[in-house]
């Protein structure tokens, strides 16, 4: 059942450090890229976290 729950939480925290590097680069150009690349990751990893225990592991028995 966990395997359910990645299919989601993957995509959205690759979508989520695409979107916070894109905003850092334009916004934020002057601060060094090492320092961006690691908010993003930050980003990223919680809005992972966040997603994997919002998504219900099992929306089968819940819905009957």
């Amino acid at each position: 059942m966990k395997q359910k729950r990645f299919t989601y939480v993957i995509p959205i925290m690759i979508v989520v450090m695409a979107v916070a590097l894109w905003m850092l680069n334009e916004e934020y150009s002057n601060i060094q890229l090492g320092i961006r690349l690691l908010i993003s990751i930050g980003a990223s990893l919680l809005s992972g976290v966040i997603s994997y225990f919002l998504f219900p592991e099992n929306e089968e028995k819940k819905s009957r």
